[in-house]
């Protein structure tokens, strides 16, 4: 299995609370997020969502799809959303929010390892196309955030490394 470690970071114009809203409801993401092709709800959490289970499929720039499901573990309105990927992705992804009355800063952490052999045996070579391919879907993600909020959202720069 290959590792890998992204974050992206998001300045939204909008309130933590429209941002967490459009956020926590993964199962709108395939209307506003481009490359997010479903995203089905597997199993109930409880109140907040803790425990819930949602199936995603994705597709981005190069030709494969990646489908994993991710387990929401951690839920602290509208700061802290965090979940565990298990199947074609292996790992843990966060969401943090912070703001002021004018702007909410967006991090998401993804440290995920790939668990499809070809991905595996290619790693080494297409590892920075693995990379950009995250960034283009997380550019589209900000994209269609800033259309859905009706506000702009500034991309900062991608860290981690992969």
């Amino acid at each position: 299995m290959s590792d890998y470690a992204f974050t992206t970071l998001w300045l939204v114009g909008a309130p933590a609370d429209a941002v967490w809203e459009a956020i926590c409801h993964p199962e709108h993401w395939p209307v506003w997020w481009r490359g997010v092709e479903q995203v089905v709800e597997v199993q109930r959490g409880d109140d907040r969502g803790v425990g819930s289970v949602h199936r995603y499929a994705w597709k981005s720039r190069l030709p494969y799809r990646l489908t994993f499901d991710m387990r929401t573990v951690r839920v602290e309105p509208p700061v802290i959303l965090e979940g565990a990927a298990s199947g074609d992705l292996e790992g843990t992804g966060r969401w943090y929010l912070w703001s002021d009355a004018h702007w909410t800063v967006v991090r998401y952490d993804w440290q995920v390892r790939t668990t499809k052999r070809w991905m595996n045996l290619v790693s080494t070579l297409a590892r920075p196309l693995f990379r950009w391919n995250h960034d283009v879907a997380m550019r589209w993600g900000a994209q269609g955030l800033a259309k859905r909020l009706g506000t702009r959202v500034i991309e900062g720069r991608e860290l981690g490394r992969a």
